[in-house]
């Protein structure tokens, strides 16, 4: 079974939730703590490329930190650069989990798409 990455937060239950999900389909998981060690700005360009999302589906919108600098206002002026470092500088700006093996790469924890890009 292929070795995954993905970038978490423990008190995240849909973390746990994709966790427990990918355990059971027998993959290999390389855990990293989101907010301890977040991602640098090139590996979230990376990751963006693989994934084929817009950099804003990388946004936590719901999070606490988002809504207090008022990013749904000033995203839209920012650059792709400046967003990024942005996100590599608070784990917590992070729409969580992340997971990848190097190739594909899927934001948040939705089942049906897991069971099509992560399935046994």
């Amino acid at each position: 079974m292929s070795k995954l990455t993905v970038y978490q937060y423990p008190q995240c239950s849909t973390c746990r939730n994709a966790i427990k999900w990918l355990r059971a389909e027998g993959h290999e998981l390389n855990l990293i703590h989101i907010v301890e060690s977040p991602p640098t700005a090139e590996q979230l360009r990376e990751l963006v490329e693989h994934s084929e999302l817009e950099l804003k589906k990388f946004f936590n919108t719901s999070g606490e930190v988002y809504k207090s600098q008022n990013l749904k206002e000033k995203l839209p002026s920012m650059g792709a650069q400046e967003q990024l470092q942005l996100l590599s500088e608070n784990g917590k700006l992070i729409k969580r989990p992340i997971v990848t093996d190097g190739d594909r790469v899927t934001v948040g924890f939705k089942e049906a798409t897991y069971e099509e890009t992560w399935k046994a």
